[in-house]
């Protein structure tokens, strides 16, 4: 038994002087790495634990908490707010959850996710892009190239039914009347001291239209991007609060219960023909608006052809799910400190409820404007829904309605004026980019 345990033991220092001798020839070569080991041994030894602590303060150091700033904290905090009025009370959840955590995570020190001085001076740096470029930097230029508003354009398309517009060619002025609130509200931002261009991309926050509004102030203030994008998608997403107390504030009982006729049938020609009409005479009129139109209107050729089921069912879901993902990130990533913890960011959303507030009164004016020359009288309420929030707007007109009328149906009839808010609000970016671009 002791004869087994002496050969164990033999066996085991035998085992250990291979490996020491082994290490020593593998380690003998690297002379530095010798002498670094000296160092550190004779550092450590001369200071105790100051080594170790060195090391811990350079590890604390090159966290991201020692980057914090109350700027920051501040932002991480808002952002947190929106992804909670996202997922907890769903308020446009689709789009303000990604941009909510985009927000996050370009306020986070340290992560190098977002590097807005790549998209200085409205410009692509190219040549810094490779060594200064992050994730989010990467995705941000289908915003700034205008493709991401675009690929949406398509889906909404797609999803779109023009044929109540169709059906009462006069929703197509109520629509174009509620674009009012891009134009005041333009008119408004210019007299606070903001630049045409600015004051373009904050008035277009009037038409209630999302990627619209993203794709005018990446061409015109992309600076503002972050703080009008979250301005943009909030207040469609409180819709139902801010135009009801206007419509009725402007309209009398008697015409809120103004029942309408029931519309016709439109047929299948003129929902195919529409679109490519449309598309011809709305670009050769407004070059620029050309991207945005032409993108929905080819969705809805999509959808009303009926001979590309495969690419409309596409482009309405997985296409328009990848982009509104990658669009939502890469808006809420401008979204930094310094973007938007500003006076100017403030003011942006205050003058965004009156550009929504004059929308809505343009729609609902007009259309009352209309009744004292026409024999069937148009319910003023459809008129509010000529924003382009579809189809929370055309909702909200029946809502209102009901409160008057249970039996009044007004949904099929505001949702001509809504679509054809959609259209107008694309022709309104065109008409900015036309003079302002």
């Amino acid at each position: 038994m002791k004869t087994k345990k002496n050969i164990l033991i033999l066996f085991a220092f035998l085992l250990a002087s291979i490996t020491m001798s082994v290490g020593a020839q593998t380690v003998a070569p690297d002379s530095a790495l010798v002498v670094a080991t000296e160092q550190v041994s004779a550092d450590t030894s001369g200071s105790g634990l100051s080594y170790v602590e060195e090391s811990l303060m350079n590890f604390l150091s090159s966290t991201g908490f020692a980057g914090l700033t109350w700027e920051t904290i501040v932002m991480i905090i808002i952002a947190c707010v929106l992804l909670y009025l996202a997922i907890v009370k769903q308020f446009e959840p689709l789009l303000l959850l990604p941009i909510a955590f985009g927000m996050l995570l370009t306020n986070l020190p340290g992560a190098g996710m977002f590097n807005g001085d790549l998209f200085a001076g409205g410009h692509v740096h190219w040549e810094s892009f490779v060594q200064k470029g992050g994730m989010l930097d990467y995705l941000y230029l289908g915003v700034k190239l205008g493709l991401y508003p675009c690929l949406i354009f398509v889906g909404v398309g797609a999803m779109t039914d023009f044929g109540p517009m169709l059906a009462n060619p006069k929703s197509l002025l109520l629509g174009a009347a509620a674009q009012l609130g891009i134009f005041a509200t333009y008119l408004a931002a210019v007299g606070l001291g903001f630049t045409p261009q600015e004051a373009a991309s904050i008035g277009i926050i009037g038409g209630a239209d999302g990627p619209t509004a993203i794709f005018l102030t990446s061409k015109l203030a992309p600076h503002l991007l972050g703080p009008i994008a979250v301005a943009a998608y909030s207040y469609m997403a409180l819709v139902p609060v801010i135009q009801p107390p206007i419509m009725r504030l402007l309209t009398t009982k008697n015409e809120r219960l103004i029942r309408m006729k029931q519309l016709r049938i439109v047929s299948k020609k003129e929902k195919i023909i529409f679109p490519i009409f449309a598309t011809a005479f709305i670009s050769l009129l407004l070059p620029p608006a050309a991207p945005l139109v032409g993108s929905l209107l080819l969705g809805n050729l999509m959808r009303e052809s009926g001979v590309v089921e495969r690419l409309s069912k596409t482009v309405q879901n997985e296409l328009m799910n990848i982009v509104t993902i990658f669009l939502g990130i890469t808006v809420g990533a401008t979204a930094t400190a310094s973007a938007f913890l500003n006076l100017q960011t403030m003011m942006i959303m205050v003058i965004g409820v009156l550009a929504f507030s004059f929308g809505t009164a343009g729609g609902v004016l007009l259309a009352k404007f209309m009744n004292l020359f026409l024999k069937e009288k148009i319910n003023p309420l459809i008129g509010s829904a000529g924003v382009s929030a579809v189809p929370m707007a055309a909702r909200v007109s029946q809502v209102v309605g009901q409160e008057e009328d249970p039996g009044n149906f007004l949904l099929m009839h505001a949702m001509g004026p809504n679509v054809a808010g959609v259209i107008g609000s694309a022709v309104a970016a065109g008409l900015l980019l036309t003079l302002l671009g």
